[in-house]
Parts: structure tokens; sequence; C-alpha cells
């Protein structure tokens, strides 16, 4: 029912990556802005993102209600990343919140894993994904959902 795009292209990834490498001969706002772009690029080309920590337990809640709905998304571990912490900032930068996990659907962010699990409960969360820009809801043979997910490392 639900399906995603093909995979995410590594560029601004590596950019924020590469940037991160450089921080005594480049300005932190700039590593911080590739970042942000990451974040916001990844959050434009699915419809159903969730930045993680493979050990939260409210991220794991989050996962959960999407395999529970068979919903295909995009898991971001931010805990095996190096640029975690940078990633973290971006993400209270364009939320509001350092928080994980941080759920967005359809490049808007819902909150965490309470408010995922909230939004399920109250059975708005289906038809918010339902509405996803046309971007995010091509079929893939790549993607998530009923258990599995796709990650980006």
């Amino acid at each position: 029912m639900f399906s995603r795009a093909g995979s995410f292209p590594r560029t601004a990834w590596n950019y924020c990556r590469r940037m991160g490498n450089f921080t005594s001969s480049t300005p932190a706002s700039l590593s911080s802005t590739a970042c942000v772009r990451y974040v916001q690029e990844i959050v434009s080309q699915h419809c159903v993102v969730i930045f993680s920590k493979t050990t939260c337990p409210y991220c794991k809640m989050a996962k959960n209600v999407f395999n529970e709905i068979g919903a295909t998304y995009k898991v971001i571990e931010l805990d095996e990343h190096g640029d975690a912490g940078r990633l973290q900032d971006a993400l209270t930068q364009i939320t509001g919140a350092r928080t994980v996990p941080r759920v967005f659907i359809n490049g808007n962010c819902i909150g965490g894993g309470s408010d995922t699990k909230q939004l399920h409960q109250q059975g708005k969360l289906v038809p918010l994904i339902e509405t996803c820009a046309p971007c995010c809801a091509a079929s893939s043979s790549e993607g998530s959902g009923s258990g599995q997910f796709e990650s980006d490392k």
C-alpha cells in the first residue's frame, strides 16, 4: 500500500561528513548548513523518515507503529554516523527538538515516538501517509515496512 522512491543520493550526506573532517579550515556554520541540507533533502525524498538511535525505546516504538500498519519508511540511525551530533543539531534547528526519534511524514515533522503512536491510535497516521506527495509515493523495490527498514549509513 505504501511504497517509496529509490534510494537517496549520498551526495549531501558525503558532503556533510566531509565538512566535519575539515572543521579547522572550514567554518562550523558551513558544516551545520550541509547537515541541515541533508536532513531537508532526505525528508523531501521519502514519505516517512525516522531519525533514530538503535538503542532508543521511543525510536523502536515509532518503527513498530509503522511496521504494524505495513508502511514503508526511511530510517537514519544517528548512532551509526560520525556526525550524529551535527545531525541532531540540524534536527533541532528544523524541528525545535533535539530528542529522537524525529519522525517526518510528507516533509513535515510529526514529533517523536509517543506522538506517532498517539496519531495511530487516533486513526490519523494512515491518512497522513496516504497524502504523501507523488515524489514520495512512487513504487520501488527498495524500502521498508512490515518489520524491515531502509537504513542510510
